[in-house]
Formats: C-alpha cells, structure tokens, sequence
C-alpha cells in the first residue's frame, strides 16, 4: 500500500477545434433560403460560425426555444422580412414541440 499522497493538476483544457465548415450551423444549412440569407450578410465562413444570429435561428430550427421567445427577438437576426416569415412558418408548421435549452433551466417540452 502507498503512503504517500497523490496529486492531480487539473488544467483548462485548450485543444478546441471547430468542425468542418459544413458541419456549422448544420440545421440552418438545411434551410437552403434561410442559409442564402446569412450567406450575404456573413461573406466569410469565419463570420457566418462566430455569428449569435446564425447560432440562434440553428437553434429554433433544431427545436430549441418557445415561439413566444423567437417573436421577441426574430427583429434582432437582420432578416428580410420574407426570411423572417419563413421561418415562422418552418417553426409553426407541423413539427416536434419546442426544447428549452438545458443550460438555461427550463423543461424540455415534448408533444
């Protein structure tokens, strides 16, 4: 038996990597009129994976939010109003009921 103590260093860790591009925001890219959209207004790949716009509308489009939460803030995205109908179309359609966002404390919601 040892008797002496054991230490572990715990460090932050620093290897993270961005997946492929195609792999961003991979909802919206299925979107092929909403992704155009943000193609526009981010030029560069770097712009459209560091953009919260991009990163929210993935999220409400892969199921995460309440629609009462995406009309409070569909105004901020810098949508055209076409895209911004489109997508509350998408989000109204007959699709699984919105989740919340584990992080965020609130229930996942499932029909």
């Amino acid at each position: 038996m040892l008797r002496e103590k054991i230490y572990t260093e715990v460090l932050p860790y620093t290897g993270f990597t961005l997946a492929e591009d195609y792999h961003q925001k991979y909802r919206l890219r299925q979107e092929q009129d909403l992704f155009k959209e943000f193609e526009t207004v981010y030029p560069s790949a770097g712009g459209f994976v560091n953009s919260t716009a991009a990163a929210r509308v993935n999220g409400y489009l892969g199921g995460y939010g309440t629609p009462e939460e995406l009309k409070k803030e569909i105004d901020s995205y810098g949508l055209s109003t076409a895209a911004k109908k489109r997508l509350m179309d998408i989000l109204s359609s007959a699709r699984p009921a919105f989740k919340s966002c584990p992080l965020g404390g609130h229930p996942i919601v499932e029909k």
